[in-house]
């Protein structure tokens, strides 16, 4: 619907053991899940199909449910030269998981993996950047994962769509996300009106 030609789903990896031990363990607590904020980015490929196929295999992730899904918004990439990089298409969703976040995590980059991303350089192009924003209130400084993102409070491609799937959404220990971004540029960022992700059914 983009107008980028279908490239083909790519055979997702299936969930490490160590994950799953993990999900084992937090199925327990299946009447406590928590909320976690997750921003995806494309900028190779078909962006729309990479997107979409992020989703679908978070869904399929045990101890995870993907309950809301932003518009996509198309946007300038970061940190690099205007016009050296195509443009990204950007999306954030909320899901309920009963993984501890550095399960989600890992989570994450098996989905980065089975889209061939590349870490050849930093800001580089890539196929598809799996981000967890926030999880329900941790804070932690561990640098493999900083929550929350030590970069959202200032980066409109997140809370653009950020807020059109939580209005009264708050990143601690900066402030509600409204007010973050009343205070950022974000003309670079545009909304798709022409495609859409699929919400999981």
């Amino acid at each position: 619907m983009d107008g980028e030609p279908p490239t083909g789903d790519p055979t997702v990896q299936p969930v490490p053991d160590s994950v799953v031990a993990r999900v084992d363990a937090a199925d327990t607590t299946l009447s406590n899940p928590k909320t976690a904020v997750v921003a995806l980015g494309s900028n190779v490929g078909n962006r729309l199909e990479t997107l979409q196929g992020a989703i679908d295999a978070l869904e399929d992730t045990p101890g995870v449910r993907v309950r809301a899904v932003s518009p996509v918004y198309e946007t300038e990439p970061w940190g690099v030269p205007a016009g050296s990089q195509p443009s990204y298409f950007n999306a954030v969703l909320l899901v309920r998981t009963t993984l501890p976040p550095e399960a989600l995590l890992e989570r994450g980059h098996a989905i980065e993996e089975a889209y061939h991303r590349v870490r050849a350089e930093r800001w580089g192009p890539r196929t598809i950047d799996v981000d967890i924003v926030a999880y329900q209130g941790v804070r932690s400084q561990d640098p493999v994962l900083t929550l929350p993102h030590p970069r959202a409070h200032e980066r409109a491609f997140v809370l653009v769509p950020w807020l059109d799937v939580e209005p009264a959404a708050d990143l601690p220990p900066h402030g509600p996300v409204a007010e973050l971004l009343a205070a950022v540029d974000d003309s670079g960022v545009r909304r798709r009106t022409d495609v859409e992700l699929r919400l999981p059914e």
